[in-house]
């Protein structure tokens, strides 16, 4: 399973990565679960500038950006196979 965290405080830019996400990855057959990372202390442990930042098995994929649905799909096909 896929853990796929989403870094941000809850903006607006956040809630939407996360609808990506989401949306990216409702049609495929991957196992994943979402983790919300809002804790400033915790965002920062991924050394990232700007949010929304976007980490798959703890390794940080994008940051303060919202990259588009096929890129997500891309990343967790991925790292589903590694």
């Amino acid at each position: 399973m896929l853990q796929i965290k989403v870094l941000g405080p809850g903006c607006a830019n956040c809630k939407r990565l996360e609808q990506e996400v989401r949306e990216a990855l409702a049609g495929s057959a991957i196992d994943y679960e979402i983790v919300k990372v809002t804790e400033y202390a915790d965002i920062m442990a991924y050394n990232i500038l700007s949010t929304p930042g976007l980490v798959i098995n703890e390794t940080l994929v994008s940051a303060g950006r919202i990259p588009k649905r096929s890129q997500i799909l891309a990343w967790a096909n991925q790292f589903q196979q590694s």
